[in-house]
């Protein structure tokens, strides 16, 4: 490793150990790696726009988080909570059930765990502190640990940064999102029913079966996205940045058309909101295009190969160690950096081992999500706690069961590929 490199090291690591936006931590190491080592500084310039021309699979970045902004804004996110809480309100901790369940359904739209939590997350925690059979606590841990599902059922805005970076076909990482986002779901709902047989919540009115079918109706258009989604996709008809685009306009459609729920300057607030939260994603994207030049430039990727193959690690121990360090990083890191950043250094270890990279795709984004939810740091627990002003201590004592829970889901998913692969192979995947 150069002294150039070193240096640039130090710099990011310094920087963000003193509170630097990692952006910013990033553009300026990779200024000091140039710098010293006699380049032009224009040179980031030229990687960064080669890296964006190069990926128009970027622009569903934006799409999607538009897309999410709508579904919040609207009545549509109401709707499809009502359809939940008709659907599973009525089991033993109902509307913990709900709270797993909503997060599954609107996870097909957001793509993104902070605008479920933000959003619809906030809502159920209100209703479920209003029943008065749970605490502020347990409901706000419950919502943070299920908004980790929504990366992981398409659309996924991580697994879009993920194809970016390791050239993966982003539909068969869609499609291997879908099994492993359903079992976080049940596990969740399973530690959701045993918690609230121990500690003895109480149950919800049930809501009348014969009221299910009229919210179905009601809720049917803002259900039916996901499967437009993956329709355009896998049926052909569209790219994913297409599909992004098809997803934004269906979602404005439903809210200013035909649930006549969005006005017109809601509208350009949520364009102004989306664009800040696109241009903080693009930051680090940008900064994390130069900084994987520079790391290419070292040869440092094919050195970890070569020096993993002459130890001759076994794919699942290094399955193993990769994960533990992505949760470990995910204590202080975002998933975004971490993608973008951290991930490329394994890939070609990945290709030598022969590990699958949809699989270690899915995986890696599931253990990034994992992370958002990892005390001390964990950002959905002070996204939350933002939105709530439910005291931190509280949410982090409720989070730990449901994240112990998550875990072993985790370990199941790398120790059976199969179940991240075999939707993907339904579709034709041959890797």
């Amino acid at each position: 490793m150069s002294l150039e490199f070193t240096l640039c090291l130090i710099t990011l690591v310094g920087l963000a150990g003193i509170g630097t936006p990692i952006a910013y931590s990033i553009l300026l190491a990779s200024f000091v790696y140039l710098l010293t080592a006699g380049q032009s500084i224009g040179l980031a310039g030229k990687v960064l726009m080669d890296g964006l021309y190069q990926s128009f699979i970027l622009l569903a970045v934006p799409l999607f988080i538009v897309a999410a902004n709508i579904m919040n804004a609207g009545t549509i996110s109401d709707r499809l909570l009502r359809f939940c809480i008709g659907l599973v309100g009525r089991f033993k901790g109902g509307m913990g059930h709900v709270n797993v369940v909503a997060s599954l359904i609107f996870s097909g739209m957001s793509g993104s765990a902070v605008a479920d939590a933000a959003g619809i997350g906030k809502i159920i925690i209100e209703m479920m502190v209003k029943s008065g059979h749970y605490t502020r606590g347990y409901a706000a841990a419950i919502t943070a640990a299920s908004a980790t599902i929504g990366p992981i059922i398409p659309p996924s805005i991580p697994m879009v940064l993920y194809a970016l970076v390791s050239n993966t076909s982003i539909g068969y990482l869609f499609l291997g999102g879908i099994v492993p986002g359903l079992f976080m779901g049940v596990v969740l709902m399973g530690m959701n029913w045993w918690m609230s047989h121990i500690r003895k919540f109480g149950t919800e009115e049930p809501v009348p079966l014969s009221e299910l079918p009229q919210l179905t109706v009601r809720a049917f258009p803002a259900l039916l996205m996901p499967a437009i989604l993956l329709y355009g996709i896998y049926g052909g008809v569209t790219t994913p940045t297409e599909a992004a685009a098809v997803a934004a306009f269906y979602a404005l459609l439903l809210a200013a058309f035909f649930y006549r729920a969005l006005k017109l300057r809601a509208f350009y607030d949520i364009l102004v909101e989306s664009a800040r939260s696109s241009a903080a994603v693009g930051l680090v994207i940008g900064g994390a295009l130069i900084l994987n030049y520079i790391v290419a430039s070292e040869n440092i990727p094919n050195m970890m190969a070569g020096y993993l193959v002459d130890l001759d690690v076994s794919p699942l121990m290094f399955l193993l160690s990769v994960n533990l360090l992505i949760l470990l990083l995910g204590c202080v890191l975002d998933a975004t950096t971490i993608i973008l950043v951290i991930i490329p250094l394994f890939l070609p270890a990945c290709r030598e081992l022969g590990i699958d990279l949809v699989h270690f795709g899915v995986v890696a984004v599931v253990n990034c999500m994992i992370g958002l939810i990892t005390p001390p740091y964990g950002i959905l627990l002070f996204v939350i706690n933002a939105v709530t002003s439910i005291p931190l201590a509280e949410i982090i004592r409720e989070v730990l069961p449901f994240l112990a829970v998550l875990l072993l889901a985790l370990m199941t998913l790398i120790l059976v590929p199969g179940i991240v692969l075999w939707l993907p192979r339904m579709f034709g995947y041959i890797g």
